[in-house]
């Protein structure tokens, strides 16, 4: 089994429950350790659109990288992602951004995913559930990570925790 974080995101309808439905989703054929706070991040890159609810989820799989990034991306079908305008709303966003140590880069999957590092609605989450894991490239720690971080967006750790129910 490997340790995998997943990033997960959503600005549009319901976001809690968005990422709720995911997360139930992925317990359905992974073995879930932790999963932060949601968090309500405004938007990166593409600044029109509304804020976003993100959280990370640790879990455990046996899934290969691609299995799993197929399996995320039938998640965001069947939740209702429509793929249009990069960095634009949706419904929900699932991202690797750690497979364990592994480091892949081919035309469908970059691991870790290579802007986590700079995002501060990224680290911080994986910074409340597993403040001690290196990354894979850059060997340091996400927490370290975080405090070298110059990222400026407001991100807001929401009071109410995921809950989800393992399969």
């Amino acid at each position: 089994m490997q340790r995998v974080f997943i990033g997960i995101g959503s600005n549009l309808g319901d976001t809690i429950g968005n990422c709720r439905k995911a997360l139930n989703e992925i317990a359905a054929f992974a073995e879930m350790v932790k999963v932060s706070s949601p968090y309500e991040t405004e938007p990166v890159d593409n600044e029109d659109q509304p804020n976003f609810i993100n959280s990370v989820v640790e879990i455990r799989t046996d899934l290969s990288p691609h299995k799993l990034l197929s399996s995320l991306n039938s998640i965001e079908q069947k939740l209702g992602r429509v793929r249009g305008e990069k960095w634009g709303p949706r419904t929900i966003d699932l991202d690797i951004i750690f497979y364990d140590n592994m480091v892949i880069k081919d035309e469908n999957l970059i691991i870790p995913h290579p802007r986590a590092h700079l995002r501060r609605f990224v680290l911080e989450p994986i910074c409340e559930i597993a403040p001690e894991f290196i990354h894979s490239e850059m060997k340091i720690s996400v927490l370290e990570l975080l405090k070298n971080l110059k990222d400026n967006k407001k991100v807001i750790k929401r009071e109410e925790p995921f809950t989800i129910s393992q399969q």
